[in-house]
């Protein structure tokens, strides 16, 4: 049985809460460090697991197997060092880093302490992505001749003034936009050899949308994330990849579009079903579930593949920090 203490009760940090819930077999909440003590007790008294206002006194006081960081993004490289070097096995969602300072840093404590560490890139484990991902892998239809990818949002309220705060949260750019370039590093297996970026900003200056596109080879990949879309704007997600012998269209469903034959819905890979009321816009625990219940497999047994670790997630940061210096900065 592993032990888990979780930093941050948030809205992601509440998911991840629910999540380990449904692993009670093979991990237990321990330890949970939350300033807004009132709001994070309940939580707390039902597992039986001991509160911190602070999460320095949880360093102090608690050894578990695993930390789990769900902090501002401003907070993640800070804490997630001292995870590491207080034993433990880290989670630390994304983005790792505000800065690429930073994370020159986590990988500096990462080399002296050995810690296994795992980011949130969670793209990596829906379903839908992971078929796209397996079909050109295994070459199924050929390689990858073209794609696009968009991720767009009303403005992000949910999480408060941190996501807003482009101080702390690296702007829609990191926050966002970086799951669609760490998914298409993963696609690809690499970092392009070409990238292009242009954004559009608020009245401050702040950067509210981003337009990417990335060249690998002769293939051509473009991405979008913007988050300042009216409140009642949906979230919306989804990928168009054109391979040599077909084009695979994801749009709340995954279909393939054969050079030969007719179109077809295929049978996506299981994923957790459950839903976790979470006060911020997911709630669909699937492959959030997933992306946890495999770091705590590979802890236990080694499943022999890191999906999402830290090295990979510095280097589609680094991509994202590229883009936000091609386009001038964050604010301007």
């Amino acid at each position: 049985m592993l032990t888990v203490a979780l930093i941050g009760l948030g809205g992601m940090g509440l998911m991840h809460y629910c999540c380990y819930l449904e692993m009670k077999d093979k991990v237990k909440i321990v330890a949970i460090a939350e300033g807004n003590t009132e709001k994070a007790a309940p939580f707390a008294e039902k597992v039986g697991a001991k509160l911190y206002a602070d999460a320095e006194e949880l360093f102090k006081e608690e050894k578990p197997d695993i930390i789990d960081i769900c902090l501002p993004t401003f907070l993640h490289a800070r804490f997630a060092a001292k995870a590491m070097e207080n034993g433990a096995a880290v989670f630390v969602e994304k983005p790792v880093a505000l800065t690429a300072e930073e994370a020159e840093m986590l990988l500096d404590v990462q080399k002296k302490t050995g810690a296994k560490v795992q980011v949130g890139q969670v793209v990596r484990f829906m379903r839908a992505y992971r078929y796209l991902k397996n079909l050109v892998k295994e070459k199924t239809y050929g390689r990858v001749l073209s794609g696009t990818f968009r991720r767009l949002s009303f403005r992000p309220r949910w999480a408060g003034g941190n996501l807003c705060d482009y101080r702390k949260s690296g702007t829609v750019a990191l926050d966002m936009h970086i799951h669609d370039i760490d998914y298409i590093r993963y696609l690809m297996e690499g970092d392009p050899d070409k990238i292009e970026a242009a954004a559009v900003r608020d009245k401050e200056g702040v950067i509210q949308q981003i337009f990417a596109t990335y060249s690998y080879g002769d293939a051509v990949i473009t991405a979008e994330g913007g988050w300042d879309y009216p409140d009642c704007f949906p979230f919306e997600a989804g990928y168009r990849v054109k391979l040599e012998d077909a084009t695979v269209v994801f749009d709340g469903e995954v279909r393939v579009y054969p050079e030969e034959g007719t179109m077809f819905i295929p049978e996506l890979p299981p994923e957790f079903q459950g839903k976790a009321d979470v006060g911020i816009n997911i709630s669909d625990m699937g492959a959030y579930y997933e992306e946890l219940k495999y770091f705590v497999d590979e802890i236990v047994d080694g499943n022999g593949e890191e999906i999402a670790p830290l090295s990979e997630a510095v280097k589609s940061a680094q991509i994202a920090w590229r883009q936000i210096d091609m386009v001038g900065g964050m604010k301007i």
